[in-house]
This record gives structure tokens, sequence and C-alpha cells, in this order.
């Protein structure tokens, strides 16, 4: 098998090919020959050595990848869910990026049969973050007025569908006007072009009392705004810090940039929070990868909404698996819409 390895932090030439035996499925595990891994910009902060829960449970060397779609290639003792040369996909605590992968019978899947493995593979994750955040920390209620940043990239274009499915009124944010087509197609009630048209008065003039769901996944460049536009008894839901990240043509991280936005981070006082009455919501679904409870919910679910029409599958562009540090720079470019694939043929 081939995969790619990381053996310490650093720019796109950290990624490597490298070849291994094929592994062997234990007792209630299923082996996976990978057709496609998703591409999240989570994995280019495991390439940066940035990203916790890798450096908790794995260290160096690693390889990224948290989703996959492919065929059942073999299955271990006492599995019942899945067989021999079945369609599936699911997800991966790390090690996608490869051609063959060994994960236990519970995270894995039948992909729908209205799926490509590239767009099954482009699925788990971005969805199960977009359930996560309205489904497993809130309480939704049709009408309520729900902000997403980024509502063209992968986890903005699942709120946007998941807010739908709920009866919310959405407002998708865009960075650029080629993104607005994709928004529209995912069921944005309204969209705001960051690059044309000033964000927080245009926020401001589509919800004048606030909003009762901001979903900001920017980190300093918009978390204090993000906040301020929360009507009382709303909710700020943060799931990663992008803005943060930047990097120089290498893939290398911005370390200055980085220090001073973190000492510009908004930091939240509970007392305060209590007298506006808003919450802020945040996490990160790594570190519930052993929550089989919560991932068969949301999966649950998701299945069923596919099954009845509700869901689109993402939109996906797909690289090589040799061209992984392509594949990496486009989504830190911020210009990506949709799903970014690894194919392993």
């Amino acid at each position: 098998m081939k995969k790619i390895v990381i053996h310490s932090p650093g720019g796109y030439d950290k990624l490597k090919i490298e070849t291994f035996p094929d592994p062997v499925p234990s007792a209630g595990e299923v082996l996976i020959e990978v057709a496609a891994a998703g591409v999240n910009f989570a994995d280019c902060a495991v390439r940066w050595g940035l990203y916790e829960s890798a450096k908790k449970f794995v260290g160096w060397p690693i390889t990224p990848g948290f989703e996959f779609a492919g065929m059942v290639k073999s299955i271990g003792e006492g599995v019942t869910q899945v067989k021999e040369g079945d369609r599936v996909f699911g997800v991966t605590l790390f090690n996608a990026y490869s051609t063959h992968v060994v994960v236990k019978q519970d995270y894995v899947f039948m992909l729908p049969m209205t799926f490509s493995m590239e767009q099954g593979a482009g699925f788990p994750a971005v969805f199960l973050t977009a359930y996560h955040a309205l489904y497993q920390h809130l309480r939704l209620r049709k009408g309520m007025k729900i902000l997403i940043h980024s509502a063209a990239g992968g986890v903005g274009s699942s709120l946007l569908q998941l807010g739908k499915i709920a009866g919310c009124e959405t407002v998708g944010v865009v960075g650029s006007s080629h993104k607005i087509k994709t928004a529209k197609e995912f069921g944005a009630n309204h969209i705001i072009d960051k690059s044309k048209q000033n964000l927080w008065k245009e926020a401001e003039r589509i919800a004048p009392e606030g909003y009762d769901v901001v979903l900001d996944a920017n980190g300093v460049s918009t978390l204090k705004e993000s906040y301020a536009h929360v009507m009382a008894s709303g909710k700020l839901v943060c799931y990663g810090f992008h803005s943060m990240l930047t990097q120089n043509a290498k893939g290398r991280v911005n370390w200055i940039k980085l220090a001073i936005d973190y000492l510009r981070t908004p930091r939240f006082n509970p007392l305060k929070m209590t007298n506006e009455n808003k919450s802020l919501i945040t996490f990160n679904l790594s570190f519930l990868f052993n929550r089989v409870d919560v991932l068969t919910e949301a999966m649950t679910d998701l299945l069923r909404w596919i099954e009845e029409g509700k869901i689109i599958a993402p939109t996906v562009t797909c690289f090589p698996l040799e061209e992984v540090s392509k594949a990496h720079q486009a989504i830190e470019s911020g210009q990506s819409v949709g799903k970014l694939i690894l194919t392993m043929k």
C-alpha cells in the first residue's frame, strides 16, 4: 500500500509518499481499499504541527486524513455490518491519505447509491461537523436566523442544507463573487459577498435584532463582530481559526502573525455573557471520535436525509494522491469551493 507520511512539521515538502505492507484487520475491524479521501483544512494544521488531537493521539510520523470511501477488501472476526466487496464510506482518526486503511466497523457505512466514491469521501467530516454544531449543541426552531461564514466551503454548504432542513432562515457569507452560485444552490436565503459588500452592515440590514446562531470558523478576523451580532439568547458557534493560520508560498506558517492574532483573539467573560444572555459554543470533532453514540445518531439522520433527497452530494474537486501538495495549496488559498478530494488511482 501507499500512503502520505509527514515526519516533521512544515510546508508542502513534508508530504511524502511511502510504501508499506497492506494492513490486516483485527477482530471487529474492516480493511478498506480506498478509492478517495477527503481533504480538510485540519489536515494542513496537522502538517504544521498545530492540530492538538494529532499531537495527543499520534505524534510523528503521521498520515493525515479523517474520511474515505472505497471497497471492503477484508473483514476481521465478528464484523457483521459490512462484507467483502461492499461500497462504503466512513471516518478514521487520521490515516485516510492512503490506498488502504483499517477501521473499526462502527466507523464504516454503506455508500449511498446516488454518491460516487469521490462524493462519499467528501461527505463525513463536513456534514458531521455541521450536524454536531446545529443538532447536537443547539435546539433549532423554525424561523431562526442563522449566519454562516464561509458558506460555499465544505462545512458552510453543509450548514446551509441542515439549516434548511430545520426550517431556519440562513444567511451565507462568501469571500468572492464566484462562490455566490454555490451558496444559492445549497439553499442560502440571503448571501453576503464580502468582496463587494460591507459584511456587518449587510448582516445588520438582514437581521436588525441580531442572529439566533452565528457559525464562525474564521477566528480572530470575525469572531468579535460575530459575537456582537448574536441576539440575546443567541449562540456563537466557533469550530476553527482559519484566519490565524496564514502561510507563505511554501506552505509554512507565518509564526509572527499567528502570535499576534493569538493575542488579538477575543476573551469572553462569563459574567458579561450572562448579563448579555449570550452563549459561546466551541468544539473539535476529532476529540469525540470514540463517542460512537454521537456518530451513530448523526449518521442515521444524515443517511435518511440523503435517501429523502434533502441533502445534495458535495461538490468535489479531485487531485491524484501524488498531487497532495496541490490539494493543500488549494484549500489554504481560500478560493476553493466545496470539497477537495484525493484519488488513489
